[in-house]
């Protein structure tokens, strides 16, 4: 059995209208081996989109956990048509994945307008119920990062592991050292790199995402982002208003919204047209290693 502990209440406000999400400290955190061997596997799979609720004493949010892959902006489709999707938000879990792919997702949640955090959604039962929050020790890794720049609105806790590399050719990241490339493999980075940098701008990223990101190549581990790089970077907009808890306490919970609000009366655009590059699917992704 899972063990479980509480900390100290603590309250952030964000620095936009008030129709956007309050942070507050309520922090369900999982202890043990197991919490983390099961979010390490959640990280690898495709990923995956979840609505959680949590009526009637706080607004839901969007679980997006798992790996971007070519079926990704599809599956967003489909579970965007059940759900009124505009400015909810999203919790970020995830190792990366495809480059193109992952833009396009991004694309959706900015035009959507939705929030963007990094979390791993927890469940816990009690003699009251089903109760959900947003443990911070999670992880947002390579493509994950140009998602969380996507939100209109982003925040990252504390205890989150923001981490950047370069992007590669897909089919060869695993031994990207030894692999040989031909010019093709070449053109196919170097434009996807473009992509990425009109992507990151128009986002309202900075040259210095860029900069740090391209500068590790893929036979290294990941780098780490910190505070100050995070807010160079432009992935934390939010303002801290107070704070009053252990060190371990940040989580996301939303404001009250009713439930039939939620649910979209109009279907989501059609998945767009997956590219193939010379007959076969080729991409650009980031490593997906940890």
């Amino acid at each position: 059995m899972l063990a479980r502990w509480t900390t100290t209440r603590a309250w952030m406000l964000l620095s936009a209208p008030s129709r956007y999400i309050a942070l507050l400290g309520l922090l369900a955190v999982l202890g043990g081996s197991a919490y983390a061997d099961v979010a390490l596997e959640g990280r690898k799979l495709p990923m995956k989109f979840s609505w959680v609720d949590c009526q009637p004493n706080c607004r839901g949010w969007v679980s997006a956990v798992g790996i971007v892959t070519a079926d990704t902006p599809g599956a967003f489709d489909d579970f965007a048509r059940d759900y009124q999707l505009q400015g909810e938000t999203v919790v970020l879990d995830s190792s990366g994945g495809s480059v193109n792919d992952s833009i396009a997702v991004g694309r959706r949640f900015r035009k959507l307008g939705m929030v963007t955090t990094v979390g791993v959604t927890v469940l816990t039962h009690s003699a009251h119920g089903k109760r959900a929050n947003v443990s911070p020790e999670a992880h947002c890794e390579s493509m994950c990062v140009f998602l969380l720049l996507s939100g209109k609105l982003r925040w990252v806790p504390e205890q989150a592991h923001v981490r950047v590399h370069q992007i590669w050719m897909g089919d060869r990241a695993d031994r990207a050292r030894a692999a040989s490339y031909s010019a093709d493999d070449l053109t196919i980075v170097e434009r996807d790199i473009g992509r990425l940098a009109k992507y990151t701008f128009d986002m309202g990223g900075t040259g210095d995402l860029l900069a740090l990101s391209l500068n590790v190549p893929p036979w290294e581990d990941l780098y780490e982002l910190s505070r100050e790089e995070l807010r160079l970077a432009n992935l934390i907009t939010t303002d801290i208003v107070a704070q009053q808890s252990s060190p371990n306490a940040a989580v996301v919970e939303l404001a009250a919204k009713p439930v039939q609000d939620r649910f979209a009366k109009t279907a989501a655009a059609a998945s767009p047209r997956q590219e193939r590059y010379g007959g076969t699917a080729k991409s650009t992704r980031g490593a997906l290693t940890n």
